[in-house]
């Protein structure tokens, strides 16, 4: 918790506070800013850091109280603490060293100037300040503005301090005076930042602008403050926030400030009915192959039961889980299906090495809980993995029932055992091995990470988990919806790895809080980087940047991890009734069925292969039809089409047919002639996929990347190109599953437990696996 020391008042809505935040204190540099959550509740917000003091570890913001979020912020006081700040975040100005340089801040930009004045006081002869306001009652921290600046000018719109008008005329009076700068840095309102840049453009003056107004989360994860800058698209929290104002497209961004411009208790959410029992004719269904089951002799001629699920009429209208989960008598009649093979080939297509047959035969024993405690040997996450793996194409794939019939229903089992020991198991749980001492601080709490702390943690270790984001979980949480992954099966399976020993740092950016090279300064004897891979993709489609145009990242994330949904929750949410999805991946479904949930009437999936092609889990397609989802296989958006006021109105659509297989092995779609169609919406979700953040490699001097972004890994150990540094999961081989991802951080823990061995000379056996 980050406690506020003082607040203050310094204009009607504007107020000041001192929070004690010691990492982003010692860290932060000008221009940087933080992301703020002032309640549990509360909508994550970026405010730009406006002061620091390293020694007192305390951090300044400014902000203004207009939305719900920053009036719940300006609603606290000293002693009261802030759940969740993250930081700091964003590239630091770029002070240069100038004979004179011009400062200018508008409204609450002035706050936000002031600390690169103070910096660029330092470098330059000559520092020139402008600020301005309404009116005078609304000027804000002009001493200190003074105390700076060689000479500081003041404008009001009403006259009523300074001179009457736009801060541009003062810019102009100085330039044409002679006293011509070499820079000028601008922070306010867009209007002042594009007029400022405007009136220096034909002096060819360096003009740099703060995009701030239009970050969204600004971690980079969701591309939602994309901005076109000298032609290309940009993400004003991970290149920015501030860029060449000369080349910034301020009619763009003027129109993406209105994205979210409707306050969360204004939105239009569906009255949502909760989950009750499954259709009569599935119930009924169940209980055929109940009865089947009871009368078969051999495994073979036992039907695979089916899963009870909500309807879809029924699930449209909730975020609860869709299925419902095996039931005991189920589960053990699927289980006698097992032909418990000599040789299972089931456990060879299972990335973390799951003894398959065991786990199973003992829920055909009836020994749930045992049946838990074998599987968590393997798998630390089993209750996700049930629910969200590709068990289809892994180790059901492999198993000898699907060459004639329906595989063994592995991921359903799984999922059943690990909800059984978490409903009924009330065995005291067995002691962590006694720890070694030596900390290893693992980047990122996604599935890798949490496996990778999980393995650690019963070899002794001390993990401490480093996430970037206010709860763990990575894709799990923010990426996965709760109908398909509840978030309180996450934290269960988060709890689990805790309980083994392992430590959980929320708001921890490593790259930014950290580096690598700090934390092994700090102590940590190792690393082990599990980032993901969460920076959207846009392909520059045209059209992508306007208003109504969203990454699944952001859409997902907003829904996901803040709660968007829910009514008592501030985050802002878009709802359209026509809906494109553009992508054929679990993402696109996601936010398709996400889209349905929240009010979409016309959803529809636009993918350029056909079904068979599509990467997207049958069960997850299978489900998105029954729900009403539109999916035009075969097609693809050429253009994104926008209105006179920049907000989408349709897609430019093409027919495609399919030609030679490409590099991924699917068969590369090339369009048909003469098939261009307009197809009318008002909504467009991006799920083209996602690529690696660059934060740690681009601040871990020497750690090597390939050509697609992700970190340089050995197979099998995850060792990089630095010593004592490992990586594994989606930061590693890009997008994949949570299994492969989970199979990595396996395979580093023990990697890392071989590399500290032989560093610190110390001889352990391994420690037997924790019994339930």
């Amino acid at each position: 918790m980050n406690e506020i020391l003082s607040k203050s008042k310094l204009a009607p809505d504007t107020y000041k506070v001192t929070i004690r935040a010691p990492k982003i204190a010692q860290k932060r540099r000008p221009g940087q800013f933080v992301i703020v959550r002032a309640t549990e509740r509360g909508e994550r917000i970026p405010l730009t850091i406006a002061g620091a003091d390293p020694a007192h570890l305390s951090i300044t913001l400014v902000f203004q109280a207009l939305g719900q979020s920053t009036k719940t912020l300006a609603a606290l006081a000293p002693g009261d603490n802030i759940p969740d700040i993250a930081g700091p975040l964003g590239r630091p100005t770029e002070l240069g060293r100038y004979e004179h340089v011009v400062c200018m801040g508008g409204g609450l930009g002035i706050a936000l100037i002031n600390p690169i004045a103070e910096a660029l006081k330092v470098t330059s002869e000559k520092l020139t300040g402008i600020i301005s306001a309404r009116s005078e009652n609304l000027l804000i921290l002009e001493d200190e503005m003074t105390g700076l600046c060689d000479t500081l000018h003041v404008a009001t719109d009403d006259g009523s301090k300074g001179v009457k008008g736009f801060p541009t005329d003062i810019l102009q009076d100085i330039i044409e005076s002679g006293a011509r700068p070499d820079a000028v840095y601008a922070v306010g309102p867009v209007p002042l930042m594009a007029a400022v840049s405007e009136l220096t453009r034909p002096y060819g003056i360096k003009t740099i602008v703060s995009l701030n107004p239009i970050m969204v989360d600004g971690t980079g994860m969701c591309g939602g403050c994309r901005v076109s800058v000298g032609g290309e698209t940009k993400f004003a929290c991970v290149n920015g926030p501030e860029f060449d104002g000369h080349l910034v497209d301020f009619a763009e961004l003027t129109r993406r400030l209105k994205q979210y411009n409707s306050k969360p208790e204004q939105r239009d959410l569906p009255q949502y009915k909760p989950a009750h029992t499954c259709d009569i004719a599935h119930t009924t269904l169940q209980k055929a192959k109940l009865e089947a089951a009871e009368s078969s002799e051999r495994p073979a001629d036992i039907p695979r039961q089916p899963m009870p699920e909500q309807n879809a009429e029924d699930r449209i209208r909730n975020f609860d889980e869709v299925p419902r989960g095996l039931s005991p008598e189920q589960a053990r009649a699927e289980a006698r299906r097992c032909l418990q093979c000599k040789n299972p080939m089931c456990v060879d297509g299972c990335p973390v090495g799951v003894d398959i047959p065991r786990f199973i035969k003992l829920i055909e024993e009836g020994r749930y809980v045992e049946s838990a405690g074998a599987l968590k040997e393997d798998n630390a996450l089993p209750a996700v993995c049930g629910r969200v793996c590709p068990q289809e194409v892994q180790c059901e794939d492999l198993c000898v029932l699907g060459r004639k019939g329906d595989p063994v229903a592995i991921g359903h089992l799984e999922r059943f055992a690990a909800d059984y020991e978490y409903e009924h198991d009330t065995t005291p749980k067995t002691e962590c091995p006694q720890q070694k001492g030596d900390r290893v601080a693992i980047v990122g709490s996604g599935p890798a990470g949490l496996t990778a702390a999980g393995e650690l943690a019963r070899m002794g270790y001390e993990p401490v988990i480093l996430e970037a984001l206010h709860e763990p979980g990575g894709v799990l949480t923010y990426g996965i919806p709760q109908f398909r992954l509840p978030k309180e099966i996450v934290q269960r399976e988060v709890d689990y790895v805790l309980s083994l020993g392992a430590v959980l740092k929320t708001n921890f950016i490593v790259g930014k809080t950290a580096t690598i090279e700090e934390l092994f300064a700090e102590g940590y004897m190792a690393v082990f980087v599990g980032s993901g891979a969460g920076l959207p993709i846009f392909v520059g489609t045209p059209g992508e940047n306007l208003n109504g145009v969203l990454s699944a990242n952001e859409y997902l994330t907003r829904v996901n991890l803040m709660r968007a949904y829910d009514r008592r929750h501030e985050t802002p949410v878009m709802i359209r009734p026509r809906v494109a999805v553009l992508g054929g991946g679990n993402v696109a479904m996601d936010a398709a069925r996400t889209a349905r949930r929240l009010g979409g009437q016309e959803v529809t999936i636009v993918y350029r292969r056909s079904e068979k092609e599509s990467p997207a889990r049958k069960e997850e397609t299978k489900h998105a039809k029954e729900e009403g989802i539109n999916i035009r296989w075969l097609c693809n958006a050429v253009e994104i089409l926008g209105d006179k006021q920049g907000w989408v109105r349709g897609l430019r659509c093409v027919d495609m047919q399919l030609g030679e297989p490409d590099e991924s092995g699917r068969r590369r779609p090339y369009p048909v002639e003469d098939s261009e169609f307009e197809m009318p919406v008002d909504m467009v979700i991006v799920a083209f996929g996602n690529r690696p953040h660059p934060l740690v490699p681009q601040t871990t001097p020497g750690l090597k990347t390939t050509d697609r972004g992700t970190i340089s890994a050995e197979a099998g150990t995850g060792e990089t190109s630095l010593e004592g540094v490992f990586a594994g999961g989606d930061i590693v081989t890009g997008a994949a599953t949570v299994i492969q991802a989970m199979g990595a951080g396996k395979d580093a823990a023990f990697a890392i437990d071989d590399y500290l061995k032989e560093k610190t000379n110390k001889t352990f056996s391994k420690p037997g696996v924790k019994t339930f």
